[in-house]
């Protein structure tokens, strides 16, 4: 009973108050700051609902512009209504250059603008889209004279009660900003926090605040410095009757400052910046440890047993926790479908996290997914950086343990990366896709497999604070075994060899049977997944090739070639390391010795007849019956080798264009494969399909 009469007079005595504190209204005021209005339009699809946040700062909540303006910017100005007189409003307000850039197409997208130095609200009238070259208002929305705006509020300092606690005036810089300047404490509190709740005066039945590093662990000392912190989770300054620096296992406070009632303060938009960051830790320059940081609300399994991922909103950045059942040969990557609406690869916009073992480091890559193919510089699956964009994502913390490697990135709501990068809405659902996949050499994303990805539509709201979806951690749950991999097939001794592609063979095929990542394609030689195939010096072969002759189609386009390079991928590669691959055949020299590949013929693919059934199928042969062949109209390419006496023992056929589509050749000595061939069981060469079908035609 003496442990329940504190709670019931707690509740009793905060009651009323929360109410009153929720019931608190200023005419207009809405959890985007101040209403003015909606966009008029009255050209290219302008709309938006506008709203004050602060002295300096507009809201424009899903703003919309269809971008084929030829002049068009964000204008303000204090005429009685929009004229060439006005004035630009930057966005972004962090251009790079002497000029703002020109307004971009936008399509419901939540954007801050804030008016350039030194002009306030007070000082506009209205707000346009405007052209500047024709001098044309595609729309605009007014400023209602007398319009009360948010402003910050100026609190008393910390009350000085222990551990030589004080402050200067304390300010709620919005509705989940407090700013503490010339803060002082001994740091000797055993289990100190910053402290928040309701009531007359500090008690127990309080909240923690993170620091200013956004960290949770009891507080260090301060010794006149000046920080920032924010309230947790969906918590405002609306809800809270105090601030206080609080010993939670003495009970016992510290100091503190009174909330007043009668706020009106701007909404927490993302308008302020914590300084320093609340993932910085200033002192060492380095990223917080993962097992200080706050942690995240919102958790989504995306691949059942293998990814998940954790989420939390601040401000105008989300900070994003990837944990997957991968190796350091792996990837995994999450971001935003590349269609509303529906979960789509092409055109998405995706963070690829992994392990650098060369580097020693955790790695988070902003990627644009242009095509299906591997990237070539212009188009693919390609990180930012590689055609002309800007890596947004930022690494907070990485951990690998039991398994698992887990990966802490941050990246803005809303970026200035042109097309490579997606806007993440501020209060609504998007779509988002996943998957897990093999790095290449380079470290970047080859293909992943068909059931190493996300199925169906997954939208998220990124604003969520309780959408924990995941039952419990992936280091809980116990690894899947892997599926028996198929055997090495063979070719020997054939003269006649056709060249074409088909799918890798899921977690079977490929990647297993070579150590190789994968790109989801492969070469078939004698319709064969990647064979060995047995040569003899000094003799002829002939290669009819059919892996696409579009330049313009990456996706569809693998110009043959045989070299002492396991990896392949000579147009790829810069001129030093084109000098370190030795080419046998496949690649010619124009006149100023640039390489070019000289064998692409039509495009032939073995695909799925439904979907990709490699992971039922025992061996190739069962799922080789899960295919069918397409090919494009025209004639194959032919390529003549002549193997020389001084070729390596093992050379490797590959595309010209993308890196491991292809494997081992083996070169013997005159006489060699007579003996090779005999020796070697059917199953190994190339009658092992024809004898298989045969069988099944025979049974039918």
């Amino acid at each position: 009973m003496d442990t329940l009469l504190p709670l019931v007079l707690f509740l009793v005595c905060a009651a009323p108050h929360q109410a009153s504190a929720q019931s608190r209204h200023y005419p207009g005021r809405t959890k985007y700051g101040r209403l003015v209005g909606e966009f008029k339009e009255y050209a290219h699809g302008i709309r938006g609902s506008v709203f004050v946040v602060d002295e300096t700062t507009l809201f424009i909540k899903g703003f919309a512009y269809d971008g084929t303006g030829p002049d068009a910017f964000f204008w303000v100005g204090n005429q009685t209504r929009p004229s060439p007189e006005g004035e630009i409003v930057p966005y972004p307000k962090d251009f790079k250059g002497r000029e703002p850039p020109i307004l971009p197409a936008i399509s419901n997208a939540d954007i801050i603008l804030r008016l350039p130095f030194p002009k306030r609200i007070r000082d506009i009238k209205w707000l346009a889209v405007w052209c500047r070259r024709f001098t044309v208002n595609f729309g605009d929305v007014f400023i209602p004279p007398n319009l009360e705006i948010p402003k910050t509020r100026v609190l008393p300092e910390f009350k000085r009660l222990a551990h030589q606690l004080r402050s200067g005036n304390i300010s709620i810089l919005d509705a989940k900003t407090f700013y503490i300047p010339n803060l002082h404490y001994d740091g000797a509190g055993p289990d100190a926090y910053f402290w928040v709740g309701n009531g007359s005066e500090p008690n127990e039945f309080g909240i923690k605040v993170p620091n200013e590093r956004g960290s949770l662990e009891p507080l260090r000392g301060y010794q006149g410095e000046d920080i920032e912190i924010q309230l947790p989770n969906n918590l405002t300054v609306y809800n809270i009757d105090w601030l206080s620096m609080w010993c939670v296992q003495y009970k016992h406070n510290f100091g503190h400052v009174m909330i007043p009632k009668d706020l009106d303060v701007p909404p927490a938009l993302g308008q302020t910046k914590i300084t320093p960051p609340w993932w910085y830790n200033p002192t060492t320059s380095t990223t917080q440890d993962p097992l200080q940081m706050p942690k995240m609300t919102n958790c989504r399994e995306l691949l059942s047993n293998r990814l998940q991922v954790e989420w939390e909103m601040h401000g105008n950045e989300v900070q994003i926790q990837l944990s997957g059942r991968i190796t350091e040969s792996q990837y995994m990557a999450f971001g935003i479908s590349g269609e509303n609406g529906r979960s789509s690869m092409l055109g998405a916009d995706v963070v690829v996290a992994f392990y650098d073992k060369d580097q020693k480091a955790f790695k988070a890559v902003d990627y644009y997914l242009s095509k299906y193919a591997q990237c070539d510089g212009r188009e693919g699956v390609c990180p930012d950086e590689k055609v002309g964009g800007k890596n947004e994502a930022v690494v907070i913390s990485g951990e690998q343990r039991d398994g698992i490697i887990t990966v802490t990135y941050k990246r803005p709501l809303q970026t200035r990366d042109g097309p490579y990068d997606k806007i993440i809405p501020f209060d609504s659902e998007v779509n988002v896709i996943a998957a897990i996949g093999p790095l290449n050499s380079r470290m970047e994303a080859n293909a992943h497999n068909s059931g190493d990805r996300t199925s169906g539509d997954i939208r998220i709201d990124f604003s969520s604070r309780n959408d924990h979806a995941c039952i419990s951690s992936l280091s809980e749950k116990k690894e899947v075994s892997n599926l028996k991999v198929w055997k090495q097939l063979r070719i020997v001794g054939e003269k006649e060899l056709s060249a074409r592609i088909g799918p890798t063979g899921g977690q079977r095929g490929y990647t297993h049977l070579t150590d190789h990542p994968s790109w989801g394609i492969a070469w078939y030689i004698n319709d064969l997944l990647i064979p060995e195939v047995f040569v003899e010096r000094g003799q002829s072969y002939v290669f009819k090739v059919e892996g696409g002759f579009e330049e313009a189609n990456p996706a569809r386009y693998h110009p043959f070639y045989i070299t002492d390079s396991s990896e392949g991928g000579f147009g790829q590669k810069s001129e030093e390391q084109q000098k370190q691959q030795r080419v046998f055949a496949g690649v010619g020299y124009d006149a100023e010795g640039n390489p070019y590949p000289n064998t692409a013929g039509r495009y032939c693919e073995w695909i799925h007849k439904t979907v990709d059934q490699s992971s039922s199928k025992e061996t190739f042969e069962s799922f080789f019956e899960t295919l069918k062949l397409e090919c494009e109209p025209g004639e194959p390419a032919i390529l003549n080798w002549t193997v020389a006496m001084d070729t390596p023992d093992t050379v490797y056929y590959q595309c010209y264009t993308h890196n491991n589509l292809g494997w081992k050749i083996q070169v013997k000595n005159p006489g060699e494969l007579a003996g090779l061939n005999s020796a070697m069981p059917l199953h190994t060469t190339v009658a092992a399909v024809a004898v298989h079908l045969l069988v099944l035609m025979l049974g039918r």
